[in-house]
């Protein structure tokens, strides 16, 4: 069992950044492949970033690539997501997500909801214009 507890959410004008952060329970962390989802009203949650359990090979959707950063700190249980440039279009609910995944290679991170089994309570990002 994974518990995870996203911080760092708020209102920040067009153009500013916020961090978000995921703090994780669990001894085999480590061994847990981390994503980040997003919500916002009235349409279904996607897919935003994700990483593989060793911290290597960051995905992106395209939407936010070369204006996010995910990071994991596996000594702290901590995954990170650093978003620069916000925009309005980027208001959402923030879930950070977590599958075991050691089993799949150490390059393994998912893309689909369906592939996490654990899940935050989300975040609210709010990007004024």
């Amino acid at each position: 069992q994974v518990q995870l507890v996203e911080s760092g959410g708020g209102l920040v004008q067009a153009g500013g950044s916020l961090r978000l952060s995921c703090a994780a329970s669990g001894r085999t962390f480590s061994s847990y492949a981390m994503g980040w989802f997003r919500q916002a009203p009235g349409k279904e949650r996607e897919f935003v970033a994700a990483i593989s359990w060793s911290g290597g090979s960051p995905d992106y959707a395209d939407y936010v690539k070369g204006r996010f950063t995910i990071s994991r700190d596996n000594a702290k249980n901590m995954v990170y997501l650093q978003m620069n440039s916000l925009k309005p279009e980027d208001t959402a609910v923030y879930y950070c997500a977590a599958v075991s995944a050691s089993w799949r290679g150490q390059s393994w991170r998912g893309r689909a909801t369906y592939e996490y089994d654990y899940w935050g309570q989300g975040t609210q990002v709010t990007v004024s214009s």
